[in-house]
């Protein structure tokens, strides 16, 4: 090794040992920091034991139920003429929806009136017909006496008509005998004909889709030009009534629902937004197949944005403890065994204390005996033990 070069390493021996000095130092002091740290009580935030409400709920999930959507079809076979409605609006009770061709129901129905007419013209009463008859063989009787006197007609001319109108007198008197005057005689021609009158209106009508009741139109399965047939689907729609959700819980949680209870939803696609509820209906059989119960809530003030089969979330209210004793539910450990507890502060230290549990909430749980109020919990993650420092 030159000269240069041991002057340059002795150089550098003497840079390096303040540097090592210092972080050997600056080791030492956090060493000793973490075991002042250690040996210090941990500083932690105590929850007080305080009286309040506390609430079950069953988390459920279910869709907007329309109080009825009914399927409207044909009755007979035809080709559409005319749709007059589309998906979302909305009709009045009566209202036209949808015209079959009925050219063939029109001119049958036509034909029956007709008839109708022939019929009745018929079917004048015999004593008006006999009232007729006499008036006018009366005043053939009356022109042939005259024409007679004259010269003009014969004695055995005049005799006919004397007999003509004895006959008409007759008829009256027997068709007077069997009828009072006025009333008319009803007769099966009469009958028949209103009866096809009656089918040939009552098979123009089935051409007619009116809508049953106000609702809304959900859909639409055929158009102008569609050929249908009897039973065929036309349109669907959904009648204006009382909004319903509908709900498919398990089995095991009948025993927590109940007619009256509430409860408060939201639509999925609205979150934010929630909306009262009430059940008003369970189901008296369990679905042996899926293991479900289905329930049904009222809507008192249903939102605007709702509509038919929209999926929503319920939270329903099944049990509520009024004034009770409550600490957060994470606060006590071991709520699946017989014998929960809690830590408490005391002395500096955190001591275990069994407690007796009553109603258990979403996040809070009520407390029957072990602690009191003004009493402080420790929350999860400190052991029993522990040195603390609650606040």
């Amino acid at each position: 090794m030159s000269e240069h070069e041991t002057e340059r390493w002795r150089a550098t021996r003497r840079w390096r040992r303040p540097l090592v000095i210092l972080s050997v130092g600056l080791l030492a002091v956090v060493l000793m920091a973490m075991f002042a740290r250690r040996m210090l009580p941990a500083r932690v935030s105590a929850i007080a034991v305080a009286r309040g409400d506390v609430a079950r709920t069953l988390v459920l999930t279910g869709r907007v139920r329309p109080p009825a959507r009914p399927h409207l079809g044909a009755n007979i076979a035809g080709t559409v003429r005319e749709v007059l409605v589309r998906e979302g609006d909305h009709v009045a009770r009566g209202q036209l929806l949808l015209r079959l061709d009925d050219a063939q129901p029109r001119a049958a129905l036509a034909q029956a009136r007709a008839a109708l007419a022939t019929a009745d013209a018929r079917a004048t009463s015999t004593a008006d017909q006999a009232a007729l008859s006499l008036a006018q063989t009366t005043r053939d009787l009356e022109r042939a006496r005259t024409l007679h006197a004259q010269g003009a007609i014969s004695a055995r001319d005049l005799e006919v008509a004397e007999r003509a109108a004895a006959v008409a007198r007759s008829e009256l008197d027997v068709a007077r005998a069997r009828a009072p005057a006025g009333v008319a005689m009803p007769l099966a021609e009469v009958a028949r004909a209103r009866a096809a009158v009656a089918a040939a209106e009552a098979l123009a009508a089935l051409t007619r889709v009116t809508a049953p009741a106000a609702a809304t139109v959900l859909a639409r399965h055929v158009e102008p030009g569609s050929a249908v047939v009897p039973g065929q689907l036309l349109l669907d729609v959904s009648l204006d009534g009382p909004t319903e959700l509908v709900v498919y819980s398990r089995e095991e949680n009948l025993r927590d629902l109940r007619i009256g209870a509430n409860a408060v939803a939201s639509a999925d696609a609205y979150p934010d937004s929630t909306f009262a509820a009430c059940v008003t209906w369970l189901a008296p059989v369990v679905d042996p197949a899926q293991g479900t119960v289905e329930a049904r809530l009222a809507v008192p003030s249903p939102p605007s944005y709702l509509r038919p089969d929209m999926t929503v979330s319920i939270n329903v209210e099944v049990a509520r403890h009024a004034n009770a004793l409550v600490v957060p539910l994470d606060a006590v450990r071991d709520t699946g065994s017989g014998a929960p507890w809690v830590l408490v502060p005391r002395d500096g230290r955190a001591e275990r204390r069994t407690v007796r549990l009553g109603l258990r909430g979403d996040r809070a749980v009520e407390i029957l005996d072990g602690l009191g109020a003004g009493d402080s919990v420790l929350p999860a993650g400190v052991a029993p033990g522990q040195r603390v420092r609650a606040r």
